[in-house]
């Protein structure tokens, strides 16, 4: 069971603008399957970002940067990153998500949040591993998630100049509420949604990333107390419906902040393979994000299960996806789970149990199945 404990603040921000969705962002082709380096013709490049329509991607989460960055110098983390991405060009990578802002922090130089806490060094990952990528013809995407903060013996420590350090200290406040002992932000509040489109702004802004990226870290709980207040205060009816719409407002809000930019910078998000779950706990509606043109130029949905998984098989949840982003001009680029190669997978069902470890090249199959079947392209979680 989930424990739920409730705090938080009332600060005006910056809003969102709301600028016309552009005809045309389509990107030129590039080939995925055969792990062909792209050619620089095959690049769209505007002031310096680089994109592909057809994405062969890889995350580089935070949980890396104890490895990455903890501990070295400039020089050593700049190595590091010089290795890791050369190697991942030479499999085939032409984008990569970057971790920039896990837990209301920032892996870059923010005014608005907290340096993030592998960083013990003066200098700026996000800068670094922007210009390593784009030295190698690599698409960089600053990956942030919106909702999530630090846990609640994290947030003791910030600086009381931080807004989200405000909104947890002020018991009057509802901004930010804590979820299993950890703070996370309410989408309904219009305030929420400025901060997170500050977020994606002061990124866009001072460096040359190609896009911005999210993840599947919508509401943390299904639980009514979470936001009753707000949801009484609303006079919606139907909870589920009305956080739908708040995941919504914010996800538009970021896609719009994305294009007052410019078609060069994309906006992709990345939900939960099972559709299903997406809409009963976290309330996130991608028949609409991935179905029409106006919520974010790329989906990924992390369809982390294998062909014999007895809850979603990976080929019929494929083409579950392929029919909502068919014909929508959003690219859907297939999340897979190669972190799961060689391990049991508990979750699968008996059938499924041990296809991961009896079929060490179902990431490859995986692949060639999306591709042949009409997606864009795929992403690796390591």
């Amino acid at each position: 069971m989930k424990k739920l404990i409730l705090l938080i603040p009332m600060l005006a921000l910056v809003s969102c603008t709301v600028p016309q969705i552009p005809d045309n962002d389509v990107q030129p082709e590039t080939s995925l399957v055969e792990d062909i380096p792209p050619s620089q013709s095959d690049i769209q490049a505007i002031s310096g970002r680089i994109n592909y329509k057809n994405q062969n991607a890889l995350w580089i989460p935070y949980i890396r940067y104890e490895e990455y960055m903890h501990g070295k110098s400039e020089d050593e983390f700049r190595e590091i990153v010089k290795e890791e991405f050369s190697a991942a060009r030479d499999e085939g990578v032409n984008t990569l998500y970057i971790h920039a802002h896990p837990f209301a922090d920032a892996y870059y130089n923010s005014e608005i949040f907290p340096k993030g806490a592998m960083l013990d060094g003066d200098y700026d990952p996000l800068e670094i591993m922007t210009q390593e990528a784009h030295a190698l013809k690599i698409s960089a995407h600053a990956w942030i998630n919106p909702l999530r903060c630090q846990s609640v013996e994290e947030m003791k420590y910030l600086d009381d100049s931080f807004i989200i350090k405000q909104w947890a200290d002020d018991p009057d406040c509802r901004f930010a509420k804590i979820v299993n002992g950890r703070w996370y932000l309410d989408p309904s509040y219009e305030e929420v949604r400025d901060l997170i489109c500050r977020c994606a702004e002061e990124i866009i802004e001072n460096y040359n990333v190609d896009g911005i990226h999210i993840d599947d870290y919508f509401y943390p709980t299904s639980f009514e107390e979470f936001d009753d207040t707000e949801f009484e205060n609303s006079g919606a009816y139907d909870l589920a419906e009305w956080r739908t719409e708040n995941c919504t407002a914010f996800v538009k809000a970021l896609y719009d902040t994305v294009r007052t930019y410019g078609n060069d910078v994309v906006f992709g998000i990345s939900p939960q393979g099972n559709i299903n779950a997406d809409y009963e706990s976290q309330y996130a509606d991608v028949r609409l994000w991935g179905g029409q043109r106006g919520y974010c130029d790329y989906i990924v949905p992390q369809i982390y299960f294998g062909f014999e998984n007895e809850i979603c098989p990976f080929e019929s949840t494929l083409y579950e996806w392929e029919e909502i982003t068919a014909g929508s001009g959003v690219s859907l680029i297939v999340g897979l789970a190669e972190y799961k190669v060689g391990k049991g997978d508990e979750w699968a069902g008996e059938a499924g149990e041990g296809e991961w470890i009896d079929n060490p090249d179902i990431i490859e199959r995986q692949a060639e199945l999306a591709i042949n079947t009409g997606a864009d392209g795929y992403a690796r979680y390591k």
